[in-house]
């Protein structure tokens, strides 16, 4: 029995780790804080197997996750510090482009509050429809499409990603 949950399981994480990580990497606009909020959705996910995996395992994940950026938010010691040097990082090979839009778009996302934010992540990344979307933030439908329509607005005039478009 142990064996087949745990063949469940990894079955569920080779089939939407990736998608979790990348919406995890949206909402936090950091790939390492992604990646942490990306395992403890797992391991919580994995405790709760008895309960989650009849089909609702990564809307479970994904609850996990936004709740883990929120709290992360509320608590002023994780706030990133400034330091007097920053430490070196390796130079990337030919993907500038690439890099400079995804920054840009990252960029314009933390321009947005965090309700937005999730909401562009959950609606349009990973295509929840707002009933879903507000079930995942704990809030009224209505809540979900004046935050998407403020949230799109932003995003639709923002300069930096206006210039990315003409580019």
């Amino acid at each position: 029995m142990a064996e087949r949950r745990d063949e469940e399981f990894r079955e569920f994480v080779a089939g939407s780790q990736r998608r979790l990580l990348y919406a995890a990497d949206l909402l936090t606009g950091d790939r390492g804080r992604a990646e942490d909020l990306v395992q403890q959705a797992l391991l919580k996910t994995y405790l709760a197997w008895g309960r989650v995996r009849s089909g609702t395992a990564e809307a479970y994940a994904r609850a996990v996750i936004v709740n883990g950026h929120t709290d992360w938010w509320r608590r002023r010691f994780w706030r990133e510090r400034s330091v007097e040097h920053p430490p070196d990082r390796p130079v990337p090979g030919d993907v500038a482009d690439a890099l400079a839009r995804r920054e840009a778009v990252l960029r314009a996302l933390s321009r947005l509050t965090r309700r937005e934010r999730a909401v562009v992540v959950l609606r349009y990344y990973l295509d929840l429809t707002e009933a879903q979307t507000a079930c995942e933030l704990s809030c009224p439908v209505g809540t979900v499409k004046s935050a998407a329509a403020r949230a799109l607005a932003k995003l639709r005039t923002d300069p930096e990603l206006r210039a990315e478009v003409t580019s």
